[in-house]
């Protein structure tokens, strides 16, 4: 199918059913997560050829602290692993990595290290000229997020020296939505996409996705390739995305309006 979606998709994942994947095999559930990090991998290396600019993954969310102290202690593990392995990889890809998501209660030099890769893949991205941003969220929670902003926007009107884009009477939403990233702005989510069969946003990018496309696709996330994400796009490039107006004769699917 020749395509014509936009260069500047977004797409966010809700990665799910790693546990799930190892139980059914009779493995621990530390080995699903490590099979899902390869199926990462795999929409990463896939993602740019169909046209998607940012992918953002839910990787641990603010309700993942719930889970047995052994199990986050894995997750963790995994990520430490991420970021001194995959890195080198995105670096070459010119694929740039940003986190989003609270820092303050990961494990001791978690942080640091996130940093260090963010810095590192900035570079390469920016010399490279390759469009990919890979976005994970770890320790998130969008409805944290959205009163953090609100949090922020309170404090400096208050304090009557905010900037003009911080001011209540001036309020945007762009500009509420780059509070939410950190001061960087980011496009709206395109298209959301949750495996392994559930079928709720569990507190993801919740603004972000005011008008994004939901897909739920019953393939576990280890087991999802790069053609279970074209499969996914290809509905999505069907649909008649209107955003509350009419449609329009012979005007394009898949394809925000402007």
């Amino acid at each position: 199918m020749q395509s014509t979606l936009p260069s500047s998709l977004h797409i966010a994942v809700i990665m799910d059913g790693n546990g799930r994947w190892a139980t059914r095999r009779g493995l621990p559930r530390h080995a699903g997560h490590r099979a899902g990090v390869a199926a990462l991998r795999r929409v990463v290396e896939a993602a740019p050829a169909l046209g998607i600019a940012t992918l953002t993954v839910y990787a641990f969310s603010a309700d993942n602290w719930r889970r047995p102290a052994a199990e986050v202690a894995g997750l963790m593990g995994l990520v430490r692993h991420y970021l001194g392995t995959e890195v080198a990889r995105l670096v070459r890809s010119g694929v740039r990595l940003t986190v989003i998501g609270r820092r303050d209660r990961l494990p001791d030099g978690m942080a640091d290290a996130i940093a260090r890769a963010e810095a590192a893949t900035a570079e390469a991205a920016a010399a490279d000229g390759r469009s990919l941003h890979l976005r994970i969220a770890l320790d998130y929670s969008a409805r944290d997020a959205i009163v953090r902003a609100a949090s922020a926007v309170s404090t400096a009107s208050a304090a009557s020296a905010a900037p003009a884009a911080h001011d209540t009477g001036a309020l945007t939403r762009d500009a509420f939505a780059r509070l939410l990233g950190g001061g960087e702005a980011c496009r709206d989510v395109d298209l959301l996409i949750r495996t392994s069969g559930e079928r709720r946003l569990s507190d993801f990018l919740l603004w972000e996705c005011a008008y994004a496309e939901l897909y739920f696709t019953d393939r576990l996330w280890p087991d999802f390739d790069a053609d279970d994400l074209k499969t996914a796009l290809h509905d999505f490039h069907r649909r008649d995305r209107r955003f509350g107006a009419l449609p329009q004769k012979g005007g394009q699917k898949g394809v925000r309006a402007l």
